[in-house]
């Protein structure tokens, strides 16, 4: 019973160790395997998280690896979303071959990992893809489904307030100056703008109760 229990445990455990590295991508470089990710899968926008990279060579015994220390000594890393990059700053893991950045995603989508440079005399010049990133509902529980309409609902219905008080204003100013001018301008794109951003709460008001 005791070795069954055990075997169980053990696939179990190397299924949980597969699952963890899945969303990983490894590449080889000979002599070198690097391997990147997020630390915390599936990273969520907003949530502190770290690029992870693992980088081994062949041990002197046939069909085991070891850790590349010093990887990065000549190796930069850069995070790419988009158009948009950042060189990171790397930190060492405890176990030989292992590093990481820390960062905040702060928006959904495609990252990835460009890595620049040399390993002991190798040259490294190589893209590599990340998970996506995804939105917290991804971890909501119970799931608010509606949640992202909510906020759009909130924040125009804010918007036409702050545009009725500009026209309260507008309209005040006029009667204490006693001045017409371009007032009449200003109250049509005024009232333009409130009837636009009326219509669009309409329709989530309408979608809403779908």
């Amino acid at each position: 019973m005791k070795v069954v229990t055990l075997s169980f445990i053990a696939i179990m455990f190397s299924v949980a160790m597969v699952s963890q590295a899945f969303a990983h991508t490894t590449v080889q470089v000979d002599p070198y395997e690097i391997e990147v990710g997020w630390g915390i899968e599936p990273p969520v926008v907003g949530i502190r998280n770290d690029f992870v990279f693992s980088i081994s060579e062949p041990a002197e015994t046939p069909g085991l690896k070891v850790g590349v220390k010093n990887a990065f000594k000549n190796l930069e890393a850069t995070a790419k979303f988009g158009g948009v990059t950042k060189v990171l700053d790397i930190g060492s893991d405890p176990r030989p071959g292992h590093y990481f950045s820390h960062v905040i995603p702060t928006k959904t989508g495609s990252f990835s990992i460009h890595l620049k440079g040399e390993i002991n005399g190798i040259a490294i010049d190589v893209d590599i893809p990340v998970e996506d990133v995804e939105s917290t509902a991804v971890l909501d529980f119970p799931p608010s489904s509606g949640s992202s309409s909510n906020q759009d609902f909130v924040s125009l219905k804010n918007k036409v307030n702050e545009i009725q008080r500009d026209v309260i204003n507008l309209k005040t100013n006029q009667n204490d100056s006693g001045s017409s001018g371009n007032s009449g301008y200003d109250f049509a794109i005024l009232g333009l703008s409130i009837a636009s951003i009326a219509i669009i709460l309409a329709v989530i008001a309408l979608v809403k109760r779908k």
